[in-house]
Parts: structure tokens; sequence; C-alpha cells
């Protein structure tokens, strides 16, 4: 099965959880047991999995990813000016691979998947792939 998500951004930089679009894609496919590939087509936009009960969490990431590869550069050479959202794509990745136990994903507690958005607002999307059975 494989389903491809609409995503709208808003922000120049930002992490929407997504982990609820993932767990109604496994659970509409019926997979038991399993894996859930989520993939980010896009080269200013990557894939992560990090905690989702605090805020604060996402505003440090961002916070930090944007202290360590600030939007202007006086040494970036690439002519579109998002050289900072490819390096952060780069370093964040482009996909996430998940189990799929009895029914559900295989994540920590705490644990939230997040389409990262590094050169917003766009209309983004990203894809989903489960494989195994019933």
């Amino acid at each position: 099965m494989h389903k491809k998500i609409s995503i709208k951004t808003q922000k120049r930089s930002q992490m929407i959880d997504i982990t609820q679009a993932i767990e109604n894609a496994v659970s509409e496919e019926g997979i038991m047991d399993g894996i859930v590939v989520v993939y980010s087509p896009h080269t200013t936009a990557g894939i992560t999995i990090n905690e989702g009960a605090d805020p604060d969490v996402v505003h440090d990431i961002l916070m930090q990813l944007d202290e360590a590869h600030p939007w202007n550069h006086r040494k970036y050479l690439h002519g579109e000016g998002n050289t900072a959202a490819h390096i952060k794509t780069s370093l964040v990745g482009v996909s996430q691979s998940i189990p799929v136990v009895h029914g559900k994903m295989v994540l920590g507690t705490w644990q939230s998947i997040y389409f990262c958005e590094f050169d917003g607002p766009r209309n983004r999307a990203c894809h989903v792939k489960l494989i195994g059975g019933r």
C-alpha cells in the first residue's frame, strides 16, 4: 500500500507532527505486522522522529539547526539562496522506517513522527509505504 499525504507548511522552518496521519494509514490498510516507511521527496524538507509531548523540544531543535546553519552566510554559493535548508535536510534525513506489530506502530512513549520544513511556507507531500501482512 502506498499513500501520499499533503502538507501545507506555514513558516520557513517548522516541524509538523504527522504521527496521526501515519497511524490512520496503517489502520486503514489493516497491516498487522510489517514496516511503514515515511519519505519526503523534497530536497529542503525531511522526516524525523523525536519527542512529541513537549513542544519546547521542537523549538529547541529548530533553534539549534538555525544557529548551526543560518539562512544567510557570506560563503554560501547556491544561487537559490536556500543552502541552509538543503544542509538541514541532509542532516535530518528524508525518511524513517517504523516497525508495525499487532497493527500498531512501534514508537516510544514520547515519540512522534515529524515532517520537517526548512524552506517554507510551501505545499508539500510525504509518501507512506506499508510493507507487511494482515
